[in-house]
């Protein structure tokens, strides 16, 4: 079990992200009391509570590209991590971790949203372009992981459990 959840706010700078994904994570500590992450840029605000299952020591979430454009944020395991992994090593890509995620941040570089049919597994992600201010939303093809969000003019609260 982990969950994760998020801020979207492109026009509202009154909105507190920081405050809004503590709150957010913090009721969701029971879905990872292993490890909790954070990402937050002026548009964005990314949380997380993991519970540790692949690469528990260095598999900390949010996991960001080389260069910093994409930013990964993942509940659940990808089966077949480990096989593209090796694709992407052969690819050229250089790893930092044994993570599942990890291995979405640069199947993303490689494949864009596309990636998403690459993997099999138990999913749900998020993926953030620093450089485009894109979010992008993803879930395994049945759905096992619910995606709630709430839209409001300015910005778009979301969260996966």
């Amino acid at each position: 079990m982990c969950g994760i959840c998020g801020i979207l706010s492109f026009n509202d700078n009154d909105v507190d992200k920081r405050e809004i994904i503590n709150e957010m994570t913090s009721l969701m500590l029971h879905r990872g009391p292993d490890d909790g992450g954070y990402y937050f840029s002026d548009e964005i605000g990314l949380g997380i509570r993991r519970l540790a299952i692949i690469d528990i020591e260095g598999g900390h979430q949010p996991i960001l590209s080389e260069d910093g454009r994409y930013v990964v944020i993942l509940n659940g395991e990808i089966y077949n991590y480990i096989e593209l992994r090796q694709m992407l090593i052969r690819k050229g890509h250089i790893f930092k971790t044994d993570s599942d995620t990890e291995v979405i941040v640069h199947l993303f570089e490689e494949k864009g949203a596309e990636c998403v049919s690459e993997l099999n597994g138990m999913f749900a992600f998020t993926v953030w372009d620093n450089l485009k201010k894109e979010l992008f939303l993803f879930r395994d093809r049945i759905g096992i992981k619910p995606l709630y969000y709430y839209y409001k003019n300015v910005h778009t609260l979301w969260s996966i459990l």
